[in-house]
């Protein structure tokens, strides 16, 4: 068996090696932050998904990063296992009372393990296909989103779900594509005409909408809906057209230099333009905008030009709120809702209030709050395909807290990601026919639609009494 499965493997550095890599690369005096107090633990899926070990928590990940640095430990399989199962959520950061850097911590030694470390068949073909190979094109995107549709629309589906051809296919796959959303529904774009009289004529701030890679192909709908919602907050809005992935999956899965490359692009492409804010509705994009210093901290050019640029980026429920729109007397009929906080815009973007605010400010929403509502989905870019299993066992932690409530109708959410892993848990949990999966910008919209029709009634009731 070992002979068989290093067939399937690259081959890797030494490990003394790997110690040197750690001993020359990690920060030193970051990782000595860590008091070791644990308030990280009760935060940490993977800890709690692990049955409470102490090495899948951050605290443990800490040591062990610390201890393979200063030559105490080997950095084995288990130390590697270790490593690649953290979630990267930066949960932890936000509860952490030192203020360790995590996220950066934990990013540079997977970065090393990449450069060193043997990877897997599945592993190599994940990537290749999805960090390196789609997710920095977007004509690639754009082409596999039409692909999808294709696929969803020719009967080609229902044939591959006939002869059972997914079994074939690993279980994170099979599960996945069950939960595809209407990806030609999805790619749709909100008609703005509709829209365009209630457009105020003065403007509050010009704006630039970052369409970013899932968002900008398969779910352009949702994108276009945040467009709209800006637009009636009195927003002028572009979308600079050679912006291109914000790198937020490369550089989380350890493929910095890709990451660099990536944000170098965007700041250069976004800083051209005359504007107020850089606008987006996806909460692992927009922390990675506002990280676009800390990426590229060792190249003295780019800093003052990456500070610049994310001192403008803004979530969209950010700039609907400053401009009063959760003033407007929006309507919705009767509708529980709970809602998904997105991991990265929470514990590294800070967004949290203004989503909540937005909701609650809809005449017959009521917004009924998980017990322990941060906590991360399992989607984790993709985590959920090269680490299936833990990303299903987080997500059943989730899904029990969502059945635990009374009559929620529709789960709203913040991330792409969020939301297919949401789609996912819903039909885990068998509550599909009753539970909506809805990003919150879909959901808004729906309001103002609902308002409006509510409003010509009532006019044509006056009219004709």
């Amino acid at each position: 068996m070992v002979e068989v499965r290093w067939l399937f493997m690259t081959k890797r550095s030494s490990d003394h090696e790997i110690q040197q890599a750690f001993d020359t690369q990690m920060n030193r005096d970051k990782l000595l932050q860590c008091m070791r107090c644990g308030f990280c633990l009760s935060t940490c899926p993977t800890y709690i998904a692990s049955g409470f070990k102490e090495s899948h928590s951050p605290r443990g990940r800490i040591a062990l990063m610390l201890a393979v640095a200063n030559g105490q430990k080997e950095p084995d399989e288990d130390f590697y296992r270790t490593i690649e199962t953290c979630l990267d959520c930066r949960a932890c950061e936000a509860v952490c009372p030192s203020g360790v850097q995590y996220g950066e911590l934990i990013e540079t030694a997977k970065q090393i393990l990449i450069d060193h470390h043997k990877q897997g068949v599945k592993e190599k073909v994940i990537r290749s296909l999805t960090v390196r190979g789609l997710f920095p094109h977007p004509g690639r995107l754009n082409f596999m989103a039409d692909f999808v549709t294709f696929y969803q629309r020719s009967g080609l589906q229902k044939l591959t779900h006939l002869l059972h051809i997914m079994s074939l296919f690993p279980a994170s796959l099979r599960a996945m594509e069950a939960v595809l959303p209407d990806v030609r529904a999805y790619k749709k774009p909100v008609d703005i005409r509709p829209f365009a009289a209630d457009f105020p004529e003065k403007k509050t701030y010009r704006v630039a909408f970052f369409e970013g890679c899932l968002m900008g192909s398969m779910f352009q709908h949702v994108n276009s809906t945040s467009k709209v919602l800006l637009q009636l907050a009195g927003c002028d809005v572009i979308s600079p057209a050679k912006q291109i992935c914000c790198g937020a999956l490369s550089d989380h899965s350890g493929e910095k230099a890709l990451a660099r490359e990536m944000a170098k692009k965007n700041i250069a492409v976004f800083e051209a333009e005359k504007i107020d804010f850089i606008v987006n509705n996806a909460g692992g994009c927009e922390a990675e905008l506002l990280e676009y210093p800390r990426l590229l901290a060792d190249d003295p050019e780019w800093v003052p030009r990456a500070k610049a640029f994310s001192a403008k980026v803004k979530d969209v429920t950010q700039i609907l709120t400053l401009t009063g729109f959760d003033q407007l007397a929006l309507q919705m009929p009767p509708t529980k809702i709970t809602y998904q906080d997105s991991c990265h815009q929470q514990n590294v973007f800070g967004v949290a209030q203004e989503p909540r605010q937005l909701l609650q400010a809809i005449q017959g929403v009521t917004l009924i709050e998980m017990e322990e509502r941060v906590g991360c989905c399992g989607s984790g870019g993709i985590y959920n395909m090269v680490e299936p299993t833990a990303a299903n066992h987080i997500l059943d932690l989730k899904m029990a807290k969502i059945t635990a409530l009374s009559g929620v109708q529709r789960i709203i959410t913040a991330n792409p990601g969020c939301f297919m892993q949401m789609r996912l848990g819903v039909k885990r949990a068998g509550i599909d026919e009753q539970v909506q999966v809805q990003s919150i910008t879909d959901f808004l919209l729906d309001a103002v639609n609902y308002t409006r029709t509510q409003n010509q009634q009532a006019i044509i009731a006056v009219q004709n009494s």
